[in-house]
């Protein structure tokens, strides 16, 4: 994220001027947004002209607007973000108080107003536009026929892409069939590994599958790297990594983040940290179960009690409608800090972070036990 302008007061009003470079930074503008900002960009409107012989024409014009934000979306699959609400700034073609939607897309510029900047939106603007703190991480996930291919960035996991070849049983005559039908599932596979990963961007490439297809896929990326100079792959095969998971499915992204030996490279990755926090949290829910808790009351009533160590909370429940509620989980993360606690913001689009949702979105580790929660009804 490209930071061009920042006049704002800590916990109170301001601005600041963004342009979002990439799918990670569509995020952070989406979580930026709430509903009572406003936001100022370029945006084109269909306008119909009258002309001199008397018809009429249609042309699209390019205009600034300034919305008061009423709903944010984002399409995940087009990285674009779509802000709907009422303009507020002078324009020949969109009355003030009309309402207008604006399509912010990457390397688009914005201006984003609030009333309150809270520790919550300063800490995403920062993680937004912190140089050091991008290192994406491309996974494979394979089996027999199926393929998945994952970006783990800062923020967002985006799937690339899946690659489905229909593969008969290897026995008998079959024998021979089965090898063909590999072969054109692992070239399928390499053309989406070729187009979709950038080794100037993914500081390395991890392959998971159960039993051996990893291994006899890395084997053929090899192989063909050299006999068709694919230079990327050959320069790079030290950051192609192997690892176990029991599918070629999403479900499995866990298992592989989870692993040491992927780990250790990922380890001062967000994504990384929300990994380990998570595992963290079901151990001492499973071996110690007084010194964890989750859902919004337990959380709440642990931390009036000073018991919280470590805060778990996902992104989701920033972007509620009603501002109140925001608030109580901005005031909740600032005060559990404030006590000498940690706290982490889960991406909900990061596997981890669905997991977490799972929760009801909040959980905690706390210092010491409190056994009668779970006699408090949730």
């Amino acid at each position: 994220m490209k930071l061009v302008h920042r006049d704002l007061v800590r916990r109170g009003p301001g601005c600041v001027k963004i342009v979002p470079e990439e799918d990670d930074d569509m995020w952070h503008a989406y979580n930026l947004i709430c509903i009572g900002d406003s936001v100022q960009a370029v945006t084109v409107r269909k306008v119909v002209r009258d002309l001199a012989s008397g018809g009429r024409d249609t042309e699209r014009v390019k205009l600034k607007l300034e919305i008061k934000v009423e709903n944010v979306d984002y399409d995940k699959e087009g990285s674009v973000l779509r802000i709907r609400g009422k303009n507020i700034l002078e324009s020949e073609h969109v009355k003030i108080g009309q309402f207008h939607t604006l399509e912010i897309e990457p390397h688009r510029p914005l201006l984003i107003r609030k009333e309150i900047w809270d520790s919550v939106a300063l800490d995403i603007l920062h993680q937004a536009c912190d140089p050091g703190a991008s290192a994406d991480l491309a996974v494979l996930l394979m089996q027999e026929g199926l393929a998945h291919l994952f970006l783990v960035g800062r923020s967002i996991t985006t799937t690339r892409a899946r690659i489905e070849t229909s593969i008969p049983r290897k026995h008998g005559p079959a024998v021979a069939g089965y090898e063909s039908a590999l072969k054109k599932f692992f070239e399928n596979v390499l053309q989406a590994f070729l187009k979709h990963i950038d080794f100037k961007v993914v500081q390395c490439v991890v392959l998971g599958s159960p039993g051996f297809t990893k291994d006899q896929f890395r084997d053929y990326l090899l192989l063909e790297a050299e006999r068709r100079d694919l230079r990327a792959i050959i320069e790079n095969k030290s950051r192609i990594i192997l690892a176990h998971c029991n599918s070629g499915y999403k479900h499995s992204l866990k298992e592989v983040l989870d692993a040491p030996s992927v780990m250790t490279l990922i380890k001062d990755t967000k994504a990384a940290q929300e990994v380990r926090t998570l595992k963290d949290f079901y151990a001492m829910l499973s071996n110690d179960s007084a010194r964890a808790c989750y859902g919004p009351k337990h959380v709440e009533i642990a931390h009036e009690r000073m018991a919280i160590q470590t805060l778990l909370i996902t992104d989701s429940l920033f972007r509620n409608s009603d501002i109140a509620t925001r608030q109580k989980y901005v005031n909740l993360v600032e005060s559990v800090k404030e006590s000498g606690g940690n706290a982490l913001i889960f991406s909900s689009m990061h596997v981890s972070g669905e997991q977490l949702a799972q929760l009801t979105g909040v959980a905690a580790i706390l210092r010491f036990p409190l056994p009668d929660l779970e006699d408090i009804e949730m």
